[in-house]
């Protein structure tokens, strides 16, 4: 179990410091030209993908605590870090929104007529490409991996392909002689980002505040009632992360059920139960008599 989470953890700080590379690189490219032509769409678009850099290096700090394992004070282990730090992402995320609206705001009141050419529709098609391909890998690799903070960050990036095609529908509308498109599309873009930060607390709130899992309860009913010795199953409760879920239970058994086999009842139950739903990591039941009618 340990040399699994060892190698998952693994697999997520590399496929982090892929992305990192690839969003400050296109960062780099939208800021500077964005400076150079005075768009401030194009600006606003590459310090959204800053943010997706900052956020990956967030997400590694939050994957690196989550690997710790179980401990005195942590027995049931980390891997809450790993939603909590996708709280971080959504933090960082408003904060990028609010600042977009500022500017675009203030662009409003002091125009500036950007100059656009050539060059800045193959920077943001160039970049669009970019986008779609981190985005579409790191969702796959996240729902494989079954990884939060994979999932929210590919959300961020998500983001990134909205708004990229938002600038470019700002830069044919500054061709067309409709400059005050530009900082309308800056405040688009941040209402694009708030969104996704709010996507990210809903879902992160979900396991932090222990929801449900989402499971069958009666395919929990009907693994246990096969259990021998097993009279009736009840009081199903189950929270946790999707790839760490935890179920308790109450069970009822003969009366008379000698210790021993009470014990290797538990135990089937538990052991079917993990064999069978993906990601349970932990079953506690409670065994009851059930008296003859």
């Amino acid at each position: 179990m340990e040399q699994d989470l060892s190698r998952r953890t693994a697999e997520i700080k590399k496929i982090l410091i892929i992305i990192l590379a690839f969003n400050w690189g296109v960062a780099l490219a939208k800021i500077v030209y964005g400076a150079l032509s005075k768009c401030s769409s194009i600006s606003a678009d590459g310090f959204h993908s800053l943010s997706d850099g900052a956020s990956n290096i967030i997400a590694l700090i939050g994957i690196h605590l989550a690997s710790k394992p179980k401990d005195l004070d942590h027995p049931y282990g980390h891997r809450k870090y790993e939603t909590l730090f996708s709280l971080a992402i959504s933090a960082f995320l408003f904060i990028v929104a609010f600042n977009l609206f500022r500017v675009g705001l203030l662009r409003i009141n002091n125009p500036v007529i950007p100059d656009i050419g050539l060059g800045a529709l193959i920077v943001m098609l160039t970049t669009l490409s970019i986008n779609l391909a981190v985005m579409i890998y790191e969702k796959k690799q996240g729902l494989k991996l079954k990884s939060d903070i994979l999932i929210s960050d590919s959300m961020h990036t998500q983001t990134d392909i909205f708004t990229s095609i938002s600038v470019i529908i700002a830069l044919a509308a500054i061709k067309l002689g409709f400059p005050i498109i530009d900082p309308i599309v800056t405040m688009v873009i941040s209402l694009f980002i708030a969104y996704s930060g709010y996507r990210i607390i809903q879902e992160s709130s979900r396991v932090l505040c222990d929801t449900a899992a989402i499971i069958d309860s009666k395919k929990i009913v009907d693994l246990v009632l096969r259990i021998k010795g097993v009279r009736s199953c009840h009081k199903i409760r189950t929270r946790g992360r999707s790839d760490d879920i935890y179920i308790d239970l109450h069970v009822q058994v003969d009366p008379d059920m000698h210790m021993d086999e009470a014990h290797k009842v538990c135990y089937d139950i538990e052991r079917v139960i993990k064999l069978n739903i993906e990601g349970v990591t932990d079953v506690i039941v409670h065994l009851e008599p059930k008296e003859n009618n």
